[in-house]
């Protein structure tokens, strides 16, 4: 048995049973995996994978688990050559992130910023995608980190470090009715069309929590995943904007008004998402403290250690985040 052998059934397996393109992410031929794949099942006496003809068509009960298994060495190799590559110059590597569009476009750029100047010998890689993406990257070891703000408690194999809180705001042309009025209520808001982010983003689940409890059924008229976006719908006057209040910039959207909706729809919190198992870098551990001061190296120890979230909630419990 060869660790390759083990690396290709479970490429096979992230790739939809595809070969043809397993083989192009890992820069290697078809008719190779094949083999390998054979020989591994041969060694063992039981295939891993069901076959109609030459295709792949599903995991065999056997082979789930012997790729789950495949998938926890395969995470610990690659955890080995981070101590290694750690003790031999820890201010050079790579660092992947897996983030929201809010995250990327209004949270992370000056913390990019700094840390880059900090660790110019650090590549860096930013991904985009849907809460449940990002984490499903870190939770596979596509990515180091992922920062989000729902979705990160679907993993049982992810431990999550509570960064900052931050509020909503609605988001109105000037001179619109909902200006003239001294607070607002959620009763107020339900009479417009809205638009905010779709379903799964950025907190969008309390948004629709808040409503429900209040028996109100609000016309979503249009959902994006961009707060640019929203902003830009909103100035065609198709709707009202709910948007995280970070993405309001007073310089660039002097043309819009941003109404506090914080007592609406109470706080969220972002999150940052890691692998239990995981190996921190120093310089990791220098980007997480850049995001959230209060995450030093010490307290992201202690919380993969207890590795259990409830465990891991309790240690932030009297910690005052940040807030935006």
């Amino acid at each position: 048995m060869k660790l390759q052998q083990l690396r290709y059934i479970w490429e096979v397996s992230k790739n939809n049973l595809n070969v043809s393109a397993t083989a192009e992410t890992i820069y290697t031929s078809q008719p190779g995996i094949s083999k390998q794949i054979r020989i591994l099942e041969d060694e063992l006496g039981i295939p891993i994978f069901t076959r109609n003809g030459k295709h792949l068509t599903d995991m065999t009960p056997a082979g789930q688990k012997i790729i789950a298994i495949a998938g926890q060495m395969l995470m610990q190799v690659d955890n080995i050559k981070n101590i290694a590559r750690e003790y031999r110059d820890e201010s050079k590597g790579s660092l992947s992130i897996a983030t929201t569009h809010t995250q990327a476009r209004y949270a992370l750029p000056s913390i990019i910023k700094e840390f880059m100047q900090d660790m110019p010998d650090v590549r860096l890689d930013i991904q985009q995608g849907t809460p449940v993406q990002i984490s499903e990257m870190v939770s596979q070891g596509k990515v180091d980190i992922a920062i989000a703000t729902e979705a990160i408690e679907l993993f049982d194999n992810l431990i999550m470090l509570p960064c900052y809180s931050w509020d909503r705001c609605v988001l109105v042309p000037k001179g619109h009715e909902l200006t003239k009025l001294p607070r607002l209520t959620l009763n107020d808001v339900a009479k417009y069309p809205l638009i905010t982010y779709v379903f799964g983003f950025t907190g969008r689940s309390k948004l629709d929590d808040a409503f429900r409890a209040e028996n109100l059924s609000p016309d979503v008229a249009l959902t994006a995943v961009d707060a640019d976006v929203i902003k830009t719908y909103v100035r065609l006057g198709l709707g009202v904007g709910i948007v995280a209040r970070m993405a309001y910039d007073e310089k660039n959207d002097q043309d819009l008004v941003a109404l506090d909706a914080g007592h609406l729809f109470g706080k969220s919190v972002t999150k940052i998402g890691i692998r239990k198992d995981t190996f921190l870098r120093g310089y990791m551990y220098q980007f997480i403290r850049l995001f959230a001061p209060h995450l030093t190296p010490e307290v992201i120890n202690t919380a993969i250690q207890l590795k259990e979230q409830t465990a891991i909630n309790s240690l932030f419990e009297d910690v005052n985040l940040p807030h935006y």
